[in-house]
């Protein structure tokens, strides 16, 4: 008689059937994606980010593509609701012509974000064999979707997987990797454990080891990066202002006096200043009609004003930086090149116009005009500079291919239309990685804040809080050397990352075969 045999460990997991799954088994997987989401700034909690991610690969992996595109658009809900539940802001500046918007703001951000998380995945669990090989091509597909998400449809790469690190050691990686080796490397340690997966009782010890050990060599050089020893400090004083103009009486007539007066008295305070920095439309006034103001505000700032205007060029309208010189005179100008769709412009705008619909964040015309495109800008006595005009911050791809290389990063900013939980410090939290990812320090002006002082390392130095009035006087960090990624870019990280999904399809062709 043979006596039966005891059951060990965890058995290899088993496809899920064709199709959508019930409603209530997707439930774990928008959990899994809010649980991900809590690495993301305010929260921080960085761990909850691989280790949810974890699980649902496993989940993913054991289902064919029709259940994990469910899966993984379950997943992406998760992630992108909690994430991106400020967009909803917007809408509430004037609750009663847009409040009812803002539920359904959330919904389709949160579902379009979703997206792109499902195709890949089911992309990816169709191409791969084993479930071993699907976990793999999907840590891939996610990866390249966080890169796709960049671009495609002027892109939008706010609440990117790597961005989970950025107050670790492990966020330094970007100066080899950018943000998307991040990406990569989290997604790397989350495939982990169902790629080494073994059948016996320490089925899941293999790759949750290896993740831990990739882990721990990502922080290690971390570690030693932020140990180095910055450049000296430039002998030169920035004078940061913060007025704390909110975006509900920012344009109202009587109120713009109040937040111009406000400006004026904080540049014109006690101290050295070598640069008076405002933030993005700083004022409620065009450029072409500031020229009896300009001396005044020359005056209060005691040295060149940086300040965040629009402008009228011909039937155009721009969201602009621009340089008051001393005594009043007009300098240089940098207009802003990416725009926020439905924010700053409206595709085909000036009809949609007519039935009453409008760019949230133009306050003249229907909507923005693009500039140009990325450029360096000079002052004398002031160290070059790339000027960011809020959004493009978050845009990696605009801070290469210039034709120099400027000393220093200064994003202006209007995060009032942000709110007060959670955007604005994710919007930080993107302009400290463009700070590591170029090796340059970046100044940030935000009219309500959170103003900054970033070195080149990605560390706030110094700063101002969310929604208070008030200006600070700190000196320019030094600039790093060129970095790996500056000169390379994603390209070389994408390409592994298209290697990976195709490795993964031959293999299945041949396992066929």
């Amino acid at each position: 008689m043979i006596a039966k045999r005891p059951r060990i460990g965890l058995r290899p997991p088993r496809l899920t059937r064709r199709g959508r799954p019930p409603l209530r088994r997707l439930l774990p997987d928008l959990a899994l994606g809010a649980i991900a989401a809590l690495g993301l700034a305010p929260f921080g909690i960085w761990a909850a980010t691989p280790l949810a991610l974890a699980v649902l690969i496993w989940r993913l992996a054991r289902s064919r593509s029709g259940p994990a595109f469910w899966r993984a658009f379950a997943a992406g809900l998760g992630w992108f609701a909690l994430a991106m539940f400020w967009i909803a802001e917007p809408f509430l500046v004037e609750p009663e012509i847009y409040g009812w918007m803002a539920p359904f703001a959330v919904i389709l951000m949160a579902a379009g974000g979703a997206l792109f998380w499902a195709i890949p995945t089911a992309i990816a669990t169709r191409i791969a064999s084993g479930w071993r090989g699907r976990a793999v091509a999907i840590a891939a597909a996610l990866a390249l979707s966080d890169w796709l998400r960049g671009w495609i449809f002027t892109g939008f790469p706010w609440a990117q997987i790597g961005q989970v690190w950025v107050d670790t050691p492990v966020a330094q990686l970007a100066a080899w990797s950018g943000a998307l080796g991040l990406s990569a490397l989290t997604l790397t340690m989350a495939a982990l454990p169902a790629f080494m997966w073994r059948p016996n009782r320490a089925a899941l010890l293999p790759g949750a080891a290896a993740a831990i050990l990739i882990l721990g060599a990502g922080w290690a050089t971390g570690l030693s990066r932020l140990a180095a020893p910055l450049p000296a400090d430039r002998d030169l004083v920035l004078r940061i202002v913060q007025p704390n103009a909110t975006q509900a009486l920012k344009w109202d007539p009587e109120w713009s006096q109040v937040f111009f007066d406000r400006l004026l008295d904080l540049s014109a305070a006690p101290g050295r200043r070598d640069l008076v920095i405002w933030p993005e439309t700083a004022v409620n006034f065009l450029l072409e009609d500031a020229t009896p103001v300009l001396p005044a505000m020359s005056q209060a700032a005691g040295a060149p004003l940086v300040m965040g205007i629009q402008r009228r060029d011909g039937a155009r309208w721009l969201n602009s930086l621009a340089v008051i010189g001393t005594g009043g005179t007009e300098g240089q100008i940098y207009d802003k090149f990416h725009l926020v769709p439905f924010g700053e412009y409206i595709p085909w705008g000036d009809a949609l116009a007519r039935i009453g619909i409008t760019a949230f964040a133009a306050q003249q015309g229907n909507g923005y005009s693009a500039g140009p495109g990325p450029q360096v800008m000079g002052i004398d006595g002031i160290p070059d500079f790339q000027p960011l005009i809020c959004y493009e911050a978050i845009f990696p791809q605009h801070l290469r291919g210039l034709p120099e290389r400027p000393v220093w990063l200064l994003q202006i900013t209007n995060d009032a239309w942000f709110g007060k939980v959670s955007g604005p410090y994710q919007h930080l939290a993107q302009a400290r990685l463009r700070a590591i990812e170029t090796g340059l320090p970046l100044v940030r002006s935000a009219n309500t804040g959170v103003s900054a002082v970033i070195d080149a390392r990605g560390r706030v130095r110094d700063s101002l809080p969310l929604n208070e009035a008030g200006a600070m006087d700190a000196a320019l960090p030094g600039a790093l050397p060129e970095t790996a990624w500056l000169r390379m870019g994603n390209t070389p990280l994408v390409l592994a990352l298209m290697a990976i999904i195709g490795l993964t399809a031959i293999r299945r062709r041949f396992s066929r075969g």
